[in-house]
């Protein structure tokens, strides 16, 4: 397995087992990646998650082996060369090729000429040694075969099946399909009227390779609402010749009937097997791609800058329903709720400004949240007509409404309604992304594209893997953090998660990373992979507050004592400054990529990587799409990146769209090798279409 699974992914085969070894033994992925540097030879997460994964396909992989074998041995043709063939095999569909004749499957028309006795036939039909086939065929003119033509046809199709099973011309068609396929789409003739979503895709042809994944999700997808054909195709000339090469070897009779079976393999049997198949292909990897946009997104909105523990006033916007108001402490919890009726059909927007002005000062609240949705830009505008002389931010509501009637909120906020809940999310939101956003599902935040279309069980466990990563990257406050985002800690899990919880609430609050040993079902294991990535800010021990393993402490407390370090602004000042020389602490199992990770936390013990939340200065004269002109230049900041471009919100109810082409003056493949979700981007219109209610935008300036 070590061995194949490092040819694969083409790293160093030492580390792939050392991985392998501390997966088997209970290890996490994030405390791998952080703790074990030494013996990964400092793989990252993405790598360590690519073993993982590649793992979990090599034990699929000899599963199905096993079955294959047990199969072919049941009936009674598994020879030793077969066996060692299936065993070497380590590409799925060159083992199922190998599969493929053994196969039990319906009754083929090679299957009905094989019980007529015709496989002789086909045999000297294919050694081309004959000059008389009538001759040979007529001998086979018995039971159902009614005639010479009848001996020749059914032959044609055991030699049919033989071309259909040759594992040397599946692979070399394979490999066409894979570099010169061309896929095409074409709208449902009787449907059309339903299909105009798919109008893109009406009349389509394009190069499979250099089709992009959200083009191929939205044919499949129109495809399996009926609505689209979708055809992979190849050059089926040029296939026929490839065999022709292989199988005729002369001129006459039967090299003719092998070209005619050639021709009935690939139009019958090859072609239709490997475009399903190659079809799965492009569709699997179009998924890929899609998940991997949406997981990049997520992780850079749940690492978002947070505000931190200041007092918020939040706001769910509305318009018929009023705008639903709370303020929070600095703690995250409600202090305050009420509507307020600023737009229309109520128009109290006077009244409503009093109300707002009073809990500012009331409250001293330096910072307010506004969610994104329906009637947000007009509460935005509302707020900032007040001049209340405080920061002012849209927050992204997607999921909120989810949450909100979610047995998390109820267990939460039991005694509130659905709207209530909603604005306390929007509003913790912006106090800390991470935490709020944990307790929804990932799909519902929005970040991706055709999330609906991809394979959802890889879509949720690579969504689970982002949550795990961005929540261990930050490092947790063991004493204010959740169950819901507890839970998502390095070896803890949702019951010792609650547990974790009870015990805090039970003892006052956590002293010490040593006290988690006190909490339930917490053993060593979970205590190992936990403790590093969770803080107490005001332990006695100033290591409990940094990502500096317990298992680390003694080493770090050596190197204190050796340069007479006790102050902490001296400690951070000679690491800052890189006056210790580290290598002298190496050892057998501790080298320089630990020291050099304990020099940077004790650099700046307790930094949060996110940095803190920033608001937007939105253009104050751009209110609505209809204020837009061609070759403005606004701010605006990134809410969603797709392979094709960015889109940014630029003060308004629509968002607009930086075309990858629009980005940047050097080639990219990917708007994330520039931009991030969040980024505060400075853009010019390009191109408004009202109707369609699109905005063109590009940074190219």
């Amino acid at each position: 397995m070590k061995t194949h699974i490092s040819a694969k992914l083409n790293l160093p085969p030492k580390a792939v087992g050392q991985v392998l070894s501390l997966l088997k033994e209970g290890a996490t992925v994030p405390f791998i990646a952080r703790y074990r540097k030494e013996q990964t030879g400092s793989l990252d997460e993405v790598q360590i998650f690519a073993i993982a994964k590649e793992q979990e396909l090599f034990k699929k992989l000899e599963k199905r082996k096993e079955t294959i074998i047990s199969v072919i041995k049941e009936q009674g043709k598994l020879t030793d060369q077969l066996l060692r063939k299936i065993e070497d095999c380590w590409d799925l569909s060159m083992l199922e090729d190998i599969y493929l004749p053994y196969k039990k499957s319906r009754k083929t028309r090679a299957d009905t000429a094989r019980e007529n006795g015709l496989e002789p036939l086909a045999k000297i039909i294919s050694a081309q040694r004959t000059n008389n086939l009538k001759g040979e065929a007529k001998r086979y003119v018995r039971g159902s075969v009614k005639s010479i033509e009848d001996a020749i046809a059914g032959a044609r199709d055991i030699i049919a099946q033989w071309i259909n099973e040759d594992i040397r011309i599946r692979t070399a068609l394979r490999s066409a399909y894979d570099r010169y396929a061309s896929i095409t789409s074409k709208v449902v003739s009787k449907k059309k009227s339903e299909a105009d979503k798919y109008k893109d895709y009406f009349s389509y042809t394009g190069p499979l390779k250099k089709t992009p994944s959200h083009r191929l999700l939205a044919m499949f997808r129109g495809e399996n609402e009926g609505l689209l054909k979708v055809r992979l195709e190849i050059d089926t000339e040029r296939a026929a010749e490839r065999i022709r090469r292989s199988y005729i070897r002369s001129r006459g009779a039967c090299a003719d009937h092998i070209d005619l079976a050639i021709s009935d393999a690939l139009k019958r049997l090859l072609l239709p097997s490997l475009e399903n198949e190659l079809k799965k292909v492009a569709k699997e990897k179009a998924d890929q791609e899609a998940i991997d946009v949406f997981s990049n997104n997520l992780r850079q909105l749940l690492l978002a800058p947070p505000l931190g523990e200041e007092s918020v006033l939040a706001l769910d916007p509305g318009f018929r329903t009023g705008c639903k108001l709370v303020v929070l402490d600095q703690h995250g919890d409600l202090t305050h709720k009420s509507t307020i009726y600023p737009h229309p059909p109520q128009s109290k927007s006077q009244e409503a400004g009093q109300t707002v002005k009073q809990l500012v000062q009331r409250y001293e609240i330096q910072h307010i949240a506004i969610g994104n949705g329906t009637a947000g830009r007009e509460t935005m505008t509302f707020i900032q007509d007040l001049m209340l002389g405080v920061e002012v931010y849209m927050v992204n509501e997607s999921g909120a409404s989810i949450y909100s009637a979610s047995e998390v909120a109820r267990a939460e906020f039991p005694h509130e309604d659905v709207t209530v809940r909603g604005a306390i999310s929007i509003g913790r939101r912006l106090m800390d992304p991470l935490a709020e956003l944990v307790k929804i599902d990932a799909k519902s935040i929005g970040v991706g594209q055709y999330q609906h279309d991809v394979n959802q069980s890889l879509l949720n466990e690579s969504l689970s893997n982002t949550v795990v990563s961005a929540v261990n990257a930050v490092g947790i406050n063991l004493n204010t953090a959740s169950q819901y985002l507890l839970q998502y800690v390095s070896g803890i899990g949702p019951t010792l998660a609650q547990n974790i919880v009870d015990h805090r609430s039970a003892i006052g609050g956590f002293s010490s990373r040593q006290e988690l040993n006190d909490v339930p079902r917490m053993g060593k294991k979970a205590y190992e992979q936990a403790a590093g990535f969770l803080r107490i800010k005001d332990s006695k021990e100033l290591l409990d507050n940094t990502a500096i393993h317990p298992e680390r402490y003694t080493l770090v407390k050596t190197i204190l004592k050796d340069h007479n370090l006790i102050n902490l602004k001296n400690i951070q000042e000679m690491f800052q400054l890189k006056k210790i020389n580290l290598a002298v602490y190496e050892s057998a199992d501790i080298g320089l990529p630990t020291l050099n990770d304990i020099a940077k936390e004790l650099s700046k013990p307790g930094l949060d990587p996110r940095g803190s939340a920033q608001a937007v200065a939105f253009s104050s004269h751009i209110r609505t799409i209809d204020d837009l002109e061609i070759g403005a230049v606004l701010n605006g900041v990134i809410n969603n990146l797709t392979k094709f471009g960015a889109f940014v919100d630029i003060g308004i109810k629509e968002s607009g769209l930086i075309h990858i082409s629009q980005i940047t003056d050097r080639f990219i493949s990917d708007p994330s090798e520039v931009l991030s979700l969040a980024q505060h981007v400075s853009v010019k219109v390009l191109d408004i279409d009202v109707d369609r209610k699109r905005i063109s935008l590009t940074m190219k300036f």
